[in-house]
């Protein structure tokens, strides 16, 4: 073999091995931004819209203030009553969203159905946080 189709070869593989550590960097990120989202939204469920206020992300907490959350949440969150089921429906993992910093997030889409609204799409976006936990800094319910 050459020398030209050496350095070719190993190139190859170098760039191989790093799409791997991508993909696996994004997988455990979606993971652990996945489970913040789970007991993020345990809270809400609960009725525990200050609490669940106080657990997001700084990016969140600048974006609205605690009283008009838990405003928000009474009004439209709360008539649609407890959670029937809720499954994830997709998960994506992105370094950049509209109207947010740079940063790591995953949009993670749940097909819900409450008792009083039988089919509903709750999309949360955790994001990497400063202190470097996984925290929502986004929820929106269709």
């Amino acid at each position: 073999m050459k020398r030209s189709q050496c350095l070719s070869a190993v190139t190859c593989v170098f760039f191989v091995l790093l799409s791997c550590a991508t993909v696996l960097a994004s997988e455990k990120a979606e993971k652990r931004a996945l489970d913040a989202s789970q007991a993020w939204l345990i809270l809400v469920d609960n009725g525990k819209y200050a609490e669940s206020w106080e657990t997001s992300a700084h990016f969140f907490k600048n974006a609205i203030a605690k009283e008009q959350w838990n405003q928000s949440l009474n009004a439209v969150r709360k008539p649609l009553g407890n959670v029937m089921k809720r499954t994830v429906k997709s998960k994506q993992f992105a370094t950049s969203l509209p109207g947010a910093p740079d940063g790591e997030y995953v949009v993670i889409q749940y097909e819900t159905s409450f008792t009083n609204k039988k089919s509903s799409i709750e999309t949360i976006t955790p994001m990497l946080d400063r202190d470097g936990k996984w925290r929502v800094s986004g929820y929106y319910i269709k």
